[in-house]
């Protein structure tokens, strides 16, 4: 991990609250995010995780509280404006259009064009494609393969290479290895430990403590929208953390 206390971090939450209809989704919450370091947010369902990455991708904004990107303020007025700024982030669903190769989906509305009448520019597309689905060891059968002959691990795959192509500063991942089996997870899990070779902070939510532990190099804690704490991940254990996640204990 990055030795943080020499450097600025990527993200910083100061006190972020976000109330629906005056229900309360999340607390108070800080939270320091540095470059080449992953962080888990773990908590129960509607602990307020997701509300959380919605916030800092820009699809909600906070009732209170300052969110920072590098040192400066932003305020995300909607979720382009956060991808414009290097904010990517992988949801469950994944966003994949089915029916398209995995290099159009790597430049899926960003594409590159070429000459005075604005031509799709294939070539550079799938070469630009081929070569980070090769760094990261996502294995396709080519850039050319279209998105619904792969399997589910080399969907999230393709999902986590698009958002490292695009992201200048921070990947947000929800949940990336739900809806796989145990081999195809490995896969995910070494994809996403080698984005920190890149420098990028990364903010992952996930149900699996064993996925934590293996990830993470430091883990957060929400309960009820509240913040309970952070521990680096080396000097705590799954019991700690489970009783901070249920209150018991």
């Amino acid at each position: 991990m990055t030795n943080s206390t020499q450097l600025r971090p990527v993200l910083e939450l100061e006190n972020v609250h976000k109330a629906f209809a005056g229900i309360v989704a999340v607390e108070n919450f800080s939270l320091e995010l540095y470059a080449g370091e992953i962080v888990a947010l773990v908590g129960d369902n509607g602990a307020g995780k997701s509300t959380l990455l919605k916030m800092i991708s820009g699809v909600h904004r906070p009732s209170s509280g300052t969110i920072r990107l590098n040192g400066g303020d932003v305020n995300f007025t909607d979720a382009s404006i956060a991808r414009s700024r290097g904010i990517e982030v992988v949801y469950q669903d994944l966003a994949l259009a089915d029916q398209q190769p995995v290099y159009m989906n790597m430049f899926l509305g960003r594409e590159a064009v070429r000459g005075p009448l604005r031509l799709l520019d294939r070539r550079k597309m799938m070469r630009e494609t081929q070569a980070l689905v090769d760094e990261l060891d996502v294995r396709i059968p080519s850039a050319r393969a279209l998105i619904r002959d792969l399997s589910g691990g080399q969907r999230q795959g393709v999902a986590i290479a698009r958002a490292t192509h695009w992201a200048k500063k921070l990947i947000l991942l929800d949940e990336p290895t739900a809806a796989l089996g145990v081999a195809e997870t490995a896969k995910v899990e070494k994809i996403v430990t080698a984005l920190k070779e890149r420098d990028i902070a990364i903010l992952i939510i996930s149900h699996s403590l064993d996925q934590v532990f293996r990830l993470s190099d430091r883990i957060c804690v929400l309960r009820r929208g509240v913040q309970i704490g952070v521990r680096e991940t080396a000097k705590t254990d799954k019991n700690e953390i489970v009783s901070m996640i249920t209150g018991v204990g």
